[in-house]
């Protein structure tokens, strides 16, 4: 199949939208119209992955972290970042990232490593802001409902759990149309007033594209009215690290030798134990450190991420245990994500983990 059938899936389930600002997410090299023989999973795409994938004859990785965070002026493999660009390029292998887009939804990194500790009741640990808009429209009473649906169908109207939301109000609309017009109702030349509804709805930024040429294809006007709004209202299914409970609560060396055992870890860093049960779980997969704040806000008794520095292990204050399990050990399960995307859609397509450690941190 095509890279550009893939990436329009993987896209409809992460949509770039959820990135971070400093990200890099979506296609790093290749051509979308590129015919693809199978694809490699990774978390970094290094030198060594990409040998990996022409040994294979595979020429597509689906990496977490991009290779490349920000632009590069020159190729001449003096680092590792141009190296494995100009070689994935000589070698027509296709290089696409799934990052904080990944990390944002509700089933995507954090989900997978509540899974592996088993926590249950989950939820967004710091919901995103600035991804929801309001579309409000004014319609032909007979043909609200109409409209109200086919823009529904296009993905508007969902918060939360719920589907096909809306607020309506009747009301009267008037206009007139000039020589070159071509009404739905009334006539030229002359002010026409005509009972309309008025529809607002709610709809995911990504979404926006396809929801305005619904309601442009399902509208009866010749001339659509329509605004858009931009809303600070967080999205409840969106956004960094995630919050659960455990099964039933456990001691905290209990808890830090299920989560070693869990999470497959050499070794944990973590500040003072507080002699309290462990209950309520926050979680963040790569550097989370960032939300300790909400993590203790939201009454969690231990935080498990990675990249704490020094000075950070004092900001727990006796509040909670943070739990440093590091960046690497936290996300190295992120390749079954996208394996159980994709085999989902494309059962027939030709997938492999890679088996290239590219963990650049070593224990001795």
């Amino acid at each position: 199949m095509k890279l550009k059938e893939i990436i329009s899936y993987l896209e409809a389930v992460c949509p770039p939208a959820y990135q971070e600002s400093y990200d890099n997410c979506g296609l790093i090299t290749g051509n979308t119209e590129q015919e693809i023989r199978g694809a490699l999973l990774c978390l970094d795409s290094t030198e060594n992955v990409v040998d990996e994938a022409i040994k294979l004859k595979y020429n597509l990785i689906i990496a977490h972290h991009p290779i490349l965070f920000s632009p590069i002026k020159k190729l001449t493999g003096k680092t590792y970042a141009e190296r494995v660009i100009i070689k994935a390029i000589k070698n027509d292998i296709a290089i696409y990232a799934m990052h904080t887009n990944l990390d944002s939804i509700h089933t995507g990194v954090n989900h997978k490593i509540a899974e592996k500790i088993g926590l249950k009741d989950l939820a967004i640990l710091s919901p995103k802001k600035g991804i929801l808009k309001k579309l409000v429209t004014f319609c032909p009473t007979n043909k609200a409902d109409e409209v109200r649906t086919a823009i529904f169908a296009a993905g508007a109207g969902v918060i939360g759990n719920y589907d096909e939301c809306s607020f309506n109000a009747e009301g009267t609309g008037t206009f007139k149309a000039n020589h070159a017009a071509n009404p739905y109702v009334g006539k030229k030349g002359k002010r026409h007033n005509e009972k309309e509804e008025r529809i607002e709805t709610i709809f995911s930024v990504e979404k926006q594209s396809a929801i305005i040429s619904t309601l442009l294809k399902a509208h009866p006007y010749e001339e659509v009215a329509y605004d858009i709004y931009s809303l600070d209202n967080v999205h409840p299914r969106v956004g960094s690290g995630m919050i659960g409970s455990l099964p039933k609560p456990m001691a905290e060396k209990d808890f830090l030798t299920h989560l070693k055992k869990a999470m497959k870890l050499e070794c944990i860093r973590h500040s003072p134990l507080l002699g309290k049960k462990i209950e309520r779980v926050a979680l963040c997969g790569g550097s989370g450190s960032f939300l300790l704040p909400d993590a203790i806000a939201k009454g969690a008794q231990v935080l498990v991420t990675a990249d704490f520095k020094y000075h950070q292990f004092f900001d727990a204050d006796s509040k909670l245990v943070i739990a440093d399990i590091g960046h690497y050990e936290s996300e190295q399960f992120t390749p079954e994500i996208i394996y159980a995307l994709l085999k989902e859609k494309f059962t027939t397509f030709a997938l492999q983990f890679s088996k290239t450690n590219t963990n650049p941190v070593n224990y001795f």
